[in-house]
């Protein structure tokens, strides 16, 4: 249970294509994350499988049923939003229990499926609580708990994270993963965090102005882009983009190599720079250094105890078998 499949699914809005036909299949147990910038469709997208928004053209099918006319209650999908959407005046337990109350399931039922999500989720301790009393993340597993006890073929997460403070998000990151793995249900997560989407995900969607600009694992992603723009996006720092003379050297209009791929030297290498704005991280330092002849400053990632300062001269080298190839579309040269 959990296969989800589009088939020339597109949508408008007025005379605004935003989403243009676009096939996809998601299969059982999958966790997929569609990725990209803001406005790129993966909210829309997302909402259309839910049902909460009506597809202009083609067809959504969720274990092999067309399911497209079929209202949002009644696809067998569970959605989680950034905003929590708790009753401020309900405890925990009651707002876990909701859908099960509005679904007309018996109270021993409701209990033993609030009890298990409780304990899959450690909020036991505070069912009877009340959503003011709890931290954001707390909040946030009360909001997935609620989706849980619906049991459905698959859960739907719309930028759950993007509410959290940054230490808050990796800890609820590790435990959306944990719950992915312990319950082996299709889940389909919305993201504009790269690093939540190389971190989470089976499968990514890269999207850009609705279009499905790739699909595949996060590896496939950052190994083989397959155009500029997944390049670019994919991988923090993001990679560095070289054109003009540099780039006809190997037969390219735009060559690209990522931050981790260059060897820094004060004396030796292939270009000459000088080091700019300097980040210290503790176990990286990343160089922003200007390059001899290069229109744009490149990153440059090195190990945390690097004695180079703004101003010194550095001297780069690419590993030759980890530079991009692109053509003048932008689409990668095998």
């Amino acid at each position: 249970m959990g296969r989800i499949v589009l088939e020339k699914v597109s949508k408008s809005f007025g005379d605004v294509e935003v989403i243009p036909p676009l096939d996809l299949e998601i299969n059982d147990g999958e966790f997929v994350v569609f990725v990209g910038p803001s406005g790129c469709g993966k909210s829309t997208l997302l909402r259309l499988i839910a049902g909460l928004e009506d597809v202009s053209g083609g067809r959504i099918l969720i274990d092999g049923q067309d399911a497209t006319a079929v209202p949002p209650a009644k696809r067998g999908l569970a959605m989680v939003f950034q905003s929590y959407a708790l009753y401020p005046h309900m405890t925990v337990r009651k707002n876990i229990a909701f859908p099960l109350r509005m679904a007309g399931l018996d109270k021993a039922e409701q209990d033993r499926r609030v009890e298990q999500a409780a304990e899959v989720l450690n909020l036991t301790d505070y069912l009877d609580r009340r959503p003011g009393q709890l931290s954001g993340g707390q909040r946030q597993r009360v909001a997935i708990g609620r989706a849980i006890v619906r049991e459905p073929a698959a859960f739907l997460f719309d930028e759950p994270l993007s509410n959290l403070d940054a230490a808050l998000r990796v800890g609820m990151r590790l435990e959306i993963s944990e719950l992915h793995n312990r319950l082996e249900t299709t889940m389909i997560y919305v993201t504009h965090d790269q690093v939540e989407a190389m971190t989470m995900a089976d499968k990514i969607v890269v999207l850009q102005a609705g279009v499905i600009e790739q699909v595949g694992s996060p590896l496939e992603l950052y190994r083989a882009p397959r155009n500029k723009f997944v390049a670019g996006f994919i991988g923090s720092p993001k990679m560095n983009f070289i054109e003009g003379p540099e780039a006809e050297k190997h037969s390219a209009h735009t060559i690209g190599v990522r931050p981790e791929h260059i060897a820094a030297s004060p004396s030796e290498g292939l270009w000459k720079g000088t080091v700019g704005v300097s980040e210290h991280l503790g176990s990286d330092t990343f160089f922003h250094v200007h390059v001899d002849g290069f229109a744009e400053p490149m990153t440059v990632r090195a190990g945390g105890e690097v004695g180079l300062r703004h101003g010194d001269t550095i001297h780069l080298t690419p590993e030759e078998d980890k530079i991009h190839r692109f053509d003048a579309a932008g689409l990668r040269i095998a």
